[in-house]
């Protein structure tokens, strides 16, 4: 006997929104006013709500009633977190379902758009005892060298980075405790990292991004990263990528007088855009100071300035991501599509598709720029993509989407 319901219900869709809106069954159930028993149903797929029921059950959690009706198709590969710990795990679903909805958001813009075509080198590295110092400072440099940042420091990292065509994803989350996550994706065929912005720190920031730069660069290849064993070397690993692409070895170790003082680096700081702290791990990496000078480097900061801040963090200001942004400006400054239609083709709420893509408050019911990064598909060009440092618009052929 067939379930009852709707019968293109999809139960793992059910499944994303109670992680994504951290709420539990019961919660969900007294939010629709059913029963807790009806709501474990129809995660477990043995029953599916009735019409009305999958309208209360949409407008509820903010997303469309049909989109609880398409099929997740595209898995993303396993994020690493920065914390294994099972207090998180809660957290940890969350974001990886607000990840897995940047990827739909980004499917759907790549129906029309040309996103950057991939320019980040991958290593084969199967496990993480394999990947040498001198491996991680090739890897960095190969980055710099490909997107033609020099050896000096890095203006704007987010904007070199998605113009080697990752999808970047910088939200608040209310999780203070996980900086970032990273994963390649299947459908889109590009990776995409995700940032939170709750500590509101600039230079934390770019280190975050460059440290998932360095996951998605070095241990793409390797398998089950979250066995504890892995997961701390390769936390290891990505930090010391990000200290070798912020700070190169040559170019940053010939500003340094030693011995160290902080006063100096704090004038470095501003200057490579890196925290004192990720300038006094780097000196160690290059071997310029011992692990006693760095222990005792780190004892002056705590005494000077605590454990938790820096003097000047508030001093610059954050990298936001544009790819997804500017490419949903351009579909509707082109006229491809109203902007108030794009919510209904995505399905997701309009909140979740501003939030995601940093677009501003209300965007949907207002207006918006039109900048460079992405260009519209023509059909002489399907399938192809642009440099990220283009800005012509291609010309779309005539079809409109309402």
């Amino acid at each position: 006997m067939s379930r009852r319901g709707i019968q293109s219900f999809q139960p793992d869709r059910l499944a994303q929104i109670l992680a994504g809106r951290r709420i539990t069954q019961a919660e969900l159930a007294a939010m629709v006013g059913i029963s807790p028993g009806t709501v474990s149903k129809w995660c477990s797929g043995s029953q599916s709500p009735e019409r009305t029921a999958l309208d209360r059950l949409a407008s509820v959690v903010n997303v469309d009633p049909e989109w609880f009706t398409r099929p997740i198709r595209a898995r993303l590969s396993m994020p690493l977190f920065r914390s294994n710990a099972s207090s998180h795990k809660a957290a940890r679903s969350k974001l990886e379902v607000r990840i897995h909805w940047a990827q739909e958001i980004a499917e759907f813009l790549q129906e029309f758009l040309d996103f950057p075509e991939i320019g980040i080198p991958t290593r084969a590295f199967t496990h993480p005892e394999e990947i040498s110092f001198e491996d991680i400072e090739s890897a960095a440099w190969e980055c710099r060298q490909l997107w033609g940042l020099g050896n000096g420091p890095i203006e704007d990292l987010a904007l070199a980075i998605e113009g080697a065509g990752v999808v970047i994803v910088r939200e608040h989350t209310g999780i203070a405790k996980i900086e970032g996550l990273s994963a390649w994706s299947d459908s889109i065929k590009r990776p995409i990292v995700f940032l939170s912005s709750d500590k509101a720190n600039a230079y934390r920031s770019r280190f975050d991004l460059a440290h998932e730069l360095g996951h998605l660069v070095l241990h793409s290849g390797i398998k089950e990263p979250s066995k504890p064993e892995r997961h701390k070397e390769m936390e290891a690993q990505a930090h010391a990528f990000a200290g070798a692409l912020l700070l190169p070895a040559e170019s940053y170790s010939a500003e340094i007088q030693l011995p160290v003082f902080l006063d100096d680096l704090l004038l470095l700081k501003r200057r490579w855009g890196v925290s004192v702290a990720a300038m006094v791990m780097r000196l160690a990496a290059l071997d310029l100071l011992s692990a006693h000078e760095k222990t005792q480097v780190f004892k002056r900061i705590s005494a000077r300035w605590g454990r938790k801040s820096e003097p000047g963090d508030s001093d610059r200001n954050a990298e936001y991501p544009r790819l997804l942004r500017r490419s949903i400006d351009l579909l509707v400054s082109e006229g491809v599509m109203p902007r108030e239609a794009i919510p209904r083709r995505i399905g997701l709420s309009e909140t979740d598709i501003e939030s995601l893509a940093g677009l501003p408050e209300g965007y949907f019911r207002g207006r918006g720029d039109v900048v460079d990064l992405t260009r519209l598909r023509s059909k002489s060009r399907r399938g192809t993509r642009v440099d990220a440092s283009g800005g012509s618009v291609v010309p779309f052929p005539g079809k409109r989407f309402g």
